[in-house]
Order: C-alpha cells, then sequence, then structure tokens
C-alpha cells in the first residue's frame, strides 16, 4: 500500500483530501504537515505541526508515493505582502526539497486563479498570467518552483490544479460570509448582479486531483471551477432554491459603498481591525471567470453542480448549516 503526505493538511482542502484518501482504502499511511492543529482529525492520519517556512524534517517520514501541497498564506487583503512570500514560495522550496530529497515521485500543488488576475475576459489554462496581488503572483512564482523540481529529475510528475473559489464544510471564507449574511437578510448585490464567480465544491475538487493523478502524465496544469460560469445572482438564487435562504434586498452601488467603506478603512489604521475596505468591495464587483478547460478535454465527468453542491454541504453539517 502507497503512502501520502498532505502539507497544509489541517486546512479546509486539506482536511476533505486527507478524509477522502483515507476512505480509499489504498494508503498504508497518510501524514499532514501544518502549523495548525487540525479542526477535524481524519482518523488515522499522523498529524505533525511544523513552519512550511524551515526544512521539513525527515521525522515526518521518508517513503512517500504522493505529497501535496495545499499550504498557503492565501487570504487577501489579510497579510503584509512579505508574508505571502515567505510562506508561499518559500513553502514550496522546502516542500520540493523534501520530495527531492526523499525521492518523492508524484506532487500535487494548489495554485490558485489569482494567477490570472480579474476581468470580464475569459481565461483558459494557455492565458498569460497577469496578477495584481502579492497573493497571486506568490502563487506564481511558487508554480515555478514546482515545475523547477518536475524538470530536474527523471519520472517525476506534477500536477498543477489552479482552483477557483472553493466552497464546502470547513470554508469560512467567500461562501459562508454569503450564506450568513443571506441568512440575517441583510445581504444586497455590491454594485452589479451579473458579476461572475466562477467556483467549485470541495469534493469536486478532490476528485480532479485523483483524476489528474491517475492519468500518470509527467506534468498537468488545469483551471478547477464548474463549466458553467455563476453569476452572483444565480448563486444567491441556488441558496435561495437549496438552503431556504432569504433573497438579497436588493443593489447599491459601487461608489456608495466605496463611501461607505472609508471610514472604516481609517478605523483599521488606527488599530481597530475590520475587514471592510474599498479593495475587498472591489474584489466583489470584478469578475473571475474562468474555464475548466483541461478537466473538459481530459473527460473529465462533474458529479456535482452547484445545486448538488449545496446539498451535500448541508449534509456534511450534522445541523444543516452552511458553515
Amino acid at each position: 500500500m502507497k503512502n501520502a503526505i498532505v502539507f497544509g493538511g489541517a486546512g479546509f482542502i486539506g482536511t476533505h483530501l486527507l478524509r477522502r484518501l483515507a476512505a480509499t482504502g489504498e494508503y498504508g499511511r497518510l501524514v499532514s504537515v501544518d502549523m495548525a492543529p487540525p479542526a477535524e482529525p481524519v482518523e488515522g492520519v499522523d498529524y505533525h505541526s511544523h513552519d512550511l517556512r524551515r526544512p521539513v524534517p525527515d521525522s515526518v517520514g521518508t517513503d512517500f508515493a504522493q505529497a501535496y501541497n495545499l499550504a498557503a498564506v492565501h487570504r487577501t487583503p489579510g497579510h503584509e505582502p512579505h508574508e505571502y512570500y515567505e510562506t508561499n514560495v518559500g513553502g514550496a522550496v522546502e516542500i520540493c526539497d523534501f520530495a527531492r530529497r526523499n525521492g518523492v515521485p508524484v506532487l500535487v500543488f494548489t495554485s490558485s486563479i489569482a494567477i490570472y488576475g480579474p476581468g470580464e475576459d475569459l481565461k483558459s489554462e494557455t492565458t498569460n498570467p497577469t496578477p495584481t496581488s502579492d497573493y497571486g503572483r506568490s502563487k506564481l512564482l511558487a508554480e515555478r518552483v514546482h515545475r523547477e523540481w518536475q524538470a530536474s529529475g527523471e519520472g517525476r510528475r506534477l500536477v498543477v490544479a489552479r482552483p477557483a473559489v472553493i466552497f464546502g464544510k470547513g470554508e469560512r471564507g467567500n461562501f459562508t460570509r454569503l450564506a450568513a449574511t443571506l441568512r440575517k437578510g441583510v445581504f444586497v448585490y455590491p454594485g452589479r448582479k451579473d458579476t461572475i464567480k466562477s467556483c467549485g465544491y470541495v469534493g469536486e475538487l478532490v476528485e480532479t486531483m485523483r483524476f489528474a493523478v491517475a492519468r500518470e502524465e509527467p506534468s498537468i496544469l488545469y483551471n478547477f471551477c464548474y463549466p458553467h460560469a455563476y453569476t452572483i445572482e444565480e448563486i444567491c438564487q441556488a441558496f435561495e432554491r437549496v438552503a431556504q435562504l432569504p433573497a438579497p434586498r436588493g443593489l447599491i452601488p459601487q461608489s456608495l459603498m466605496n463611501g461607505a467603506a472609508m471610514p472604516f478603512e481609517m478605523l483599521d489604521k488606527v488599530g481597530l481591525r475590520n475587514s471592510i475596505n474599498r479593495e475587498r468591495i472591489a474584489k466583489l464587483v470584478l469578475s473571475t471567470r474562468v474555464e475548466p478547460g483541461w478537466l473538459n478535454a481530459a473527460g473529465y465527468r462533474f458529479d456535482t453542480d452547484l445545486d448538488e453542491a449545496i446539498r451535500r454541504w448541508k449534509a456534511d453539517n450534522r445541523a444543516g448549516e452552511l458553515v
């Protein structure tokens, strides 16, 4: 039986990945390496606490058939510029060094569609990356680190996934916040209703990783999101339809939202931390429109759509809530 190691395994995607790998019964040993303790430990997984900006000790194990690099500083805005590079690029260097040292033949890396930058135009895997944030730039640099690892050794296989907005149990991000504001009856469309937000369910993302690894190609790069380009209005309608959440209360022009955000930015600068600012509002208004070109061409069949994914998210929580 093969062994696998997941860097960043205590986080949102890592927990779902480890749960799925454990359920297959194909692995003799599953190891997670992460700075944080797991919020929901997966039975049978060997958890190690380690700062991935430092060399990975061989004490975590050395006999691995697969390694997954999910570790990242990702919330943006929310960190100083240097933090993205120290963790996302520095961590990639240390993980690739560990894989090189111990002869790991297969490495899977989760990058991000942030490497493309925002915009209304459709992005495919062949689109020239033009990241506009330190997060996106750091992820693009980390991709290069992984490609250098793959190219510098015979028989090495690399899978790079570029996920769009991912949601599901434990996400605590964009979709969780949207569901919470809808539930409270206070959500309003920010500036427009037709903003495209390419997205996908975390369980589906995990399945695409397994699909790509099974192809046994030397190097695979793919975007992950649903083939349908969901708008913010369609996403809200799905929440209303599947989770019985209230509909949005209307639309507020972006200019009014920007004006209302400025006092909160001033409070943040003097130490009263909050997440309301014009940069975050701009993220809500700008589309992220991506297509899963490689998955479509390779014949991957999506097991869910947005409605089914929300149903599974609800079912994954005992109280049926979207958290």
